[in-house]
C-alpha cells in the first residue's frame, strides 16, 4: 500500500501555499472536476439537497453533461456526452455554483481546497473527480501530440490538414477510433500487442474488425443532432492555464464526429499496423540526418516483404523496438492515462493504488475522512463481484459519480446505503469502426485462468459473438454488430444458470435464444 506523507511536496506547491487567500467560501458539498463523474455527482447532490450550496471546481471553461440517457437493460446504459458552458449547469441547478479554476492544494485536516485563483473553499464532504491525464510517450516534443480533451482534439485536426503521414502509438479506445476515422493520410499504427484493441477484444474479434479498416468508409456522415460547445474564443488566460499543464476533462464517446479528420491525400484508408513493438527512439529531422540511419517507405501491403528506403524528408522519425524506422509529420500518443492525483497528494496521507489512483472503498470513500473520489482518479479497492472490473470508461465515470453522491448524502444524514446494482456486472456499450460493441462481465476471460471455455459465432462483415463460460455458467460476452442478445446474455451472467446442457446450441443462429431464456 502506498501512502504519501506531508513531505511529498514539490517546491512549487510549497511556495504557492504562501500566496494570500481571500476569505473562504463554504459549501456543505464540494466536487472537484468538470468531467462526467464530477458533473453527475454535483447534479445528484443538488437534487438531494436543494437548499444547500454545491460547489463544483473545474479548470475547464466547459463541463461535460450526460444527455439522451437510455437504460438499455438492467445494467447496460447508453448516453451521449455533451460539452456545455458551466452557466447551463447553474441554470438547471440554481444551487450549483461553478468555480472555474484549477486546484492548487488540498488541506484535508482543515477541510479546505485552495484554488489557483487565490481562493479557498471549505467543505464538509468533498468528492475528487479530477479524471486522468494522458501518458505521453515523450514530454515536451513538439511533434508528439496527446489527445485527451477538446483543445488537443482541435489541435490534432489542425495538424492533420497538413499531414501526409502520421504515426499512432497505442491500442486503446482513442487509437481505435482515430485509425478508422482518419482519411487522406498514411497511418502507421504501432501496438505492443499481437492484435488491435487488446483492451477490448481477443484476436478473433480483432481480425473481424481489421477487415473493416481495409474497406472504403461509407461516404455520408450522420449529422450531429446536438449543439456542440468548444473552448474557441475563450480568454487567453484559459489557453495559458491549459498549456501550463492543467488537464481538461476527457473527450466524449463521439468526440471525432465534429471534426473533419482529413489529411492532404485523395484516398480513404491507408493503414499499416506494426505489432508487438514500442517506440525505441524519436529523432528530429537534423538528429536523424546526422545519425545516417535509413527510414522505410510506407509498406504497400502486408504480404510485400521488400524493404525500400524512404527518399522523403520528414519533420520527425521514429525508431521502433523491432528495429524499423519510419518518418512522419507528427506522432499521436494514445497510450492510456494516469489518474490525475498530483494536486491532492501533497500533505495528505491518501492510500494510493498500484495504478496511481486514490483507493476507494465500496462507498467511494478514500482513506481520509469526508473525502470521496469517483471516475478515472480513483482505484476500486473493495472486493468486487466475480463479473465486475474497473475500467476507466465513460459508463463507470457516470455510475461512480452518481453513487458517490448517494453515499455522501447518506453519510451526511447518518444513514447507511447498499452498494449500487451497476457494480454487480461490468457492462459497456460503445461503437468501433461503425459497429455497435457490447462488452459484458469477464468479456476477455479476465482472471479466469485456463479454466474456461469460449463459444464463438462470426458472420463476416455482420456480427461477432463470443460467450465466455466457466463450469457451465456464462461469465462474460463480446457482442459486435446488431445482435440483440445483450439483454439475454446479461440475464444469463447475472442469474448464473447452468448452461452445460445447451453446449454449442447456445449460439446456434437457427435457435432464437432470446425467446428461450427470457
Amino acid at each position: 500500500m502506498q501512502t504519501f506523507p506531508a513531505s511529498h511536496c514539490s517546491r512549487q506547491t510549497t511556495k504557492s501555499m504562501e500566496a494570500p487567500c481571500s476569505p473562504p467560501t463554504a459549501g456543505k458539498f464540494v466536487v472537484v472536476g468538470g468531467g462526467i463523474a464530477g458533473v453527475t455527482c454535483a447534479e445528484q447532490l443538488a437534487i438531494n439537497f436543494p437548499s444547500e450550496d454545491i460547489l463544483l471546481i473545474t479548470a475547464s471553461p466547459v463541463i461535460k453533461a450526460v444527455t439522451n440517457f437510455k437504460q438499455v437493460s438492467k445494467v447496460l446504459e447508453e448516453f451521449d456526452v455533451e460539452e456545455q458552458p458551466s452557466t447551463m449547469l447553474e441554470n438547471r441547478f440554481p444551487n450549483i455554483k461553478v468555480i472555474e479554476s484549477g486546484v492548487k492544494q488540498l488541506k484535508s485536516k482543515e477541510h479546505c481546497v485552495l484554488t489557483e485563483d487565490g481562493n479557498q473553499h471549505i467543505y464538509k464532504k468533498l468528492c475528487l473527480c479530477a479524471g486522468a491525464k494522458p501518458k505521453l510517450i515523450c514530454e515536451g516534443n513538439p511533434y508528439v501530440l496527446g489527445i485527451r480533451d477538446t483543445d488537443s482534439a482541435q489541435e490534432f485536426q489542425k495538424q492533420l490538414t497538413k499531414a501526409k503521414r502520421i504515426m499512432i502509438i497505442g491500442n486503446g479506445g482513442i487509437a481505435l477510433e482515430l485509425v478508422y476515422e482518419i482519411e487522406g493520410c498514411e497511418v502507421i499504427w504501432v501496438i505492443k500487442d499481437k492484435a488491435i484493441g487488446n483492451t477490448f477484444f481477443d484476436a478473433g474479434a480483432a481480425e473481424f474488425l481489421t477487415s473493416k479498416l481495409i474497406d472504403e468508409k461509407p461516404e455520408a456522415k450522420i449529422a450531429q443532432k446536438r449543439t456542440r460547445y468548444t473552448t474557441e474564443g475563450r480568454k487567453k488566460e484559459t489557453q495559458a492555464r491549459a498549456s501550463a499543464g492543467n488537464v481538461g476533462s476527457a473527450l466524449g464517446p463521439d468526440w471525432h464526429e465534429g471534426l473533419d479528420l482529413k489529411g492532404t491525400k485523395e484516398f480513404s484508408h491507408k493503414i499499416h499496423i506494426e505489432t508487438m513493438c514500442e517506440v525505441k527512439k524519436i529523432y528530429l529531422q537534423e538528429e536523424f540526418r546526422i545519425s545516417e540511419k535509413k527510414s522505410l517507405t510506407f509498406p504497400r501491403d502486408h504480404h510485400d516483404q521488400s524493404v525500400t528506403t524512404d527518399k522523403e524528408i520528414w519533420p520527425v522519425y521514429v525508431e521502433l523496438t523491432n528495429e524499423k524506422i519510419y518518418g512522419c509529420d507528427f506522432i499521436v500518443s494514445a497510450t492510456g492515462v494516469t489518474p490525475n492525483t498530483e494536486p491532492f497528494l501533497c500533505g495528505n496521507n491518501f492510500d494510493v493504488g498500484e495504478d496511481g489512483g486514490l483507493k476507494v472503498d465500496d462507498h467511494m470513500h478514500t482513506s481520509l475522512p469526508d473525502i470521496y473520489a469517483a471516475g478515472d482518479i480513483c482505484t476500486a479497492a473493495w472486493h468486487p463481484s466475480p463479473v465486475w472490473q474497473q475500467m476507466r470508461l465513460w459508463t463507470q465515470a457516470r455510475q461512480m459519480g452518481w453513487y458517490a453522491a448517494k453515499c455522501m448524502a447518506a453519510a451526511s444524514v447518518g444513514e447507511s446505503i447498499d452498494m449500487d446494482f451497476s457494480f454487480e456486472l461490468f457492462a459497456h456499450v460503445t461503437k468501433f469502426f461503425n459497429y455497435k460493441v457490447v462488452l459484458l462481465g469477464k468479456y476477455n476471460a479476465q482472471g479466469l485462468g485456463s479454466n474456461h471455455e469460449l463459444l464463438l459465432r462470426c458472420t463476416k462483415g455482420q456480427e461477432y459473438i463470443k460467450a465466455v463460460l466457466q463450469n457451465g455458467r456464462m461469465m462474460g460476452a463480446v457482442l459486435i454488430g446488431e445482435t440483440d442478445l445483450e439483454e439475454t446474455f446479461e440475464n444469463l451472467i447475472l442469474n448464473q444458470m447452468n448452461l452445460s446442457a445447451y453446449g454449442e446450441d447456445l449460439l446456434d443462429p437457427n435457435i432464437d435464444i432470446e425467446d428461450y431464456f427470457d
